[in-house]
């Protein structure tokens, strides 16, 4: 083993029990930089080499080394592991079932690269960042330019690995705060120099309705969404956003995209006097008149991704599948691809009246799904980073379905589907969710439909769409898949009115002031309840709570047939009074068996 200590004061900052480097004999490992006080490197002969070095401090009070590890053979993999034991662990990938802290998830070693959960749900999702933090207070931040795989292993330890014998070196950045505390500097430098992007960037104030009538022609479209702003009228819910997906999106642009100079005046709008989302992605069908076009040459030719030519050889598109068709996908290397998708996006937008877009299928490498070599700057992640930049020019009304290096940009961003069920695949996976998309910088989310969503599934439960609606009323956007008229009764017609006025009235303002202190400190605006208590452990694995800001504690039933709940109050010193009850109490305290029937959902203010 090694233990790192700093001088002058000798105190103990990394302990490295190296694992798998061969116990020999002689040769020793061999300190071939002691010269030099800022670095630290050893080097086993004909195995690997492991570079210490001093790094400027991220933040006043703390201390932040580079390591780095450089195969010297092949054959040689490099795979360093951060215990869980005694450490809560957060950031890194989202992933189906989610967790709060990550110790309790479990992967097997894979490309740490943004997933569609609904086609691998075995994989990472759509929002992860080479983030690690700890609750001693030590962070674990990886180099973009590091090919690596993340594995889990539940309550042991989270790996990093690069890919056998590619000879690729492994680095990342240590950084410890002093004090060993919750660290709160992961995010201003990043974010202070994009905080002029955000200033005029709102949370949505209406909930969003998801079309799901016919979609069998455009005329039928049209008459589906009138006859669901019919019914949204007639049950006093006459605003929001009425969002069509892509299928029915395709089949308008099909009827409605003309021309702009044979169109004599503006479409009328499809959905008063809601507005329409409509959406998009980055694949063409290999049988769309789009694609077979691109096949005749021309500029439009260099549109899709690529397998990379050999010499004197031709591109061939990078065909893959998308909604169970095969498509080619948009090249965003291409600056004239780029240029045409984004205008053809905007046209499309102004000819159906559009006030929002939402892009699928950002997600994801291609390449690295077919084992075949991408460019360059399509490594990893490159291409969600690279799309989301350019959707960015688009406006504030556009929903991307990833987040990865991209937390900067005024996008909102999709959350995956859900399950209808009680688990952490369903409900008890929204919180975990929305804690792990803020603490990495994605405060502005949508989160998956009331009641779940995926593969088309209806929530059947009143008291499931009850309890998930509940948490939604305090998040940037509310978004229904079922109408409540059509799972519930009355009752719950009426609180899903009362929920909706809530969030406007109460949630919305309370989301302004804290995007600003989020705009100019980089605190995220959805925190966990370690936020007010960074030492109390108790804190560290609550995953049924959260705050907005400092100031309002949400904490909902997430157990299915319960009306009471255990409730941590965080910051001692501090007091918290009951919007319900009018009660205040103590921080620092839990409340057993505290009492939430299933019309309420307790929550405190500060």
């Amino acid at each position: 083993a090694r233990l790192l200590r700093a001088l002058p004061a000798g105190r103990p900052v990394l302990a490295i029990a190296v694992g798998s480097v061969p116990a020999t004999e002689p040769p020793p490992p061999r300190d071939r930089c002691w010269h030099d006080g800022g670095q630290f490197c050893y080097s086993w002969e004909e195995d690997a080499e492991l570079r210490l070095s001093l790094e400027p401090p991220a933040a006043p009070g703390t201390e932040c080394y580079g390591v780095r590890w450089t195969p010297l053979r092949p054959d040689v993999t490099l795979k360093d592991c951060f215990s869980m034991a005694n450490v809560s662990w957060y950031g890194g990938p989202s992933i189906l079932a989610q967790r709060w802290p990550l110790n309790d998830a479990e992967s097997p070693a894979q490309p740490l690269v943004s997933g569609d959960l609904s086609t691998n749900p075995d994989g990472f999702g759509p929002v992860l960042e080479r983030y690690f933090l700890g609750s001693t207070g030590v962070t674990v931040t990886v180099a973009e330019d590091v090919s690596l795989l993340l594995s889990l292993e539940s309550h042991r330890q989270f790996c990093l690995e690069t890919p056998a014998g590619r000879m690729e070196p492994l680095g990342y950045q240590l950084c410890v705060s002093t004090d060993h505390s919750f660290p709160r500097w992961w995010e201003p430098s990043r974010m202070s120099r994009h905080k002029h992007l955000m200033r005029n960037f709102p949370p949505c104030r209406s909930p969003i309705w998801r079309y799901h009538g016919p979609e069998g022609s455009a005329a039928k479209i049209k008459r589906g969404l009138r006859s669901l702003v019919r019914r949204l009228k007639r049950h006093r819910l006459q605003e929001g956003v009425v969002a069509l997906g892509e299928r029915g999106t395709a089949i308008l642009a099909a009827t409605d995209l003309v021309p702009s100079g044979r169109r004599k005046r503006q479409a009328p709008a499809l959905v008063e006097p809601l507005e329409l989302s409509i959406t998009l992605s980055p694949y063409a069908s290999v049988t769309s008149p789009l694609f077979l076009r691109s096949l005749h040459g021309g500029e439009a030719a260099g549109y899709w991704l690529s397998r990379q030519p050999r010499p004197w050889g031709s591109s061939i598109p990078l065909l893959t599948t998308w909604k169970g068709q095969l498509c080619a996908r948009l090249n965003v290397t291409s600056e004239a691809a780029l240029r045409w998708y984004l205008a053809r996006a905007r046209h499309l937008q102004q000819a159906l009246g559009a006030t929002y877009m939402a892009f699928e299928g950002v997600q994801g490498n291609s390449f690295l799904e077919q084992d075949v070599p991408a460019p360059a700057e399509l490594e990893g992640d490159g291409y969600t980073k690279v799309l989301a930049a350019a959707l960015a020019t688009l406006g504030n009304g556009t929903i991307i379905s990833a987040g990865t290096r991209s937390s900067h940009l005024p996008l909102f961003v999709q959350m995956s589907p859900l399950h209808s069920d009680w688990s952490h695949a369903g409900l008890k996976g929204l919180i975990p969710s929305v804690l792990h998309y803020s603490l990495l910088g994605y405060n502005f989310f949508i989160p998956d439909a009331v009641g779940g969503s995926v593969a088309g599934s209806t929530p059947r439960d009143p008291e499931l769409f009850v309890r998930w609606l509940q948490i939604v009323t305090f998040l940037p956007v509310m978004a229904f898949g079922t109408p409540p008229w059509l799972c519930c009764d009355a009752w719950v017609l009426n609180l899903t009115r009362q929920c909706i006025q809530r969030h406007q009235d109460f949630v919305v303002p309370l989301l302004l002031k804290y995007s600003e202190e989020w705009q100019s400190l980089g605190y995220p605006i959805f925190r966990p309840a370690w936020w007010l208590s960074p030492t109390d452990p108790v804190a560290f694995t609550i995953e049924d709570e959260f705050l907005i800001g400092d100031e309002v504690l949400v904490a909902p039933i997430t157990e299915k047939g319960q009306t009471w709940r255990d409730i941590y109050l965080p910051g001692e010193g501090h007091l918290w009074l009951d919007t319900n009850t009018a009660r205040v109490f103590d921080g620092g305290t839990t409340l057993r068996n505290y009492s939430a029937s299933l019309a309420e959902v307790p929550v405190f203010v500060k």
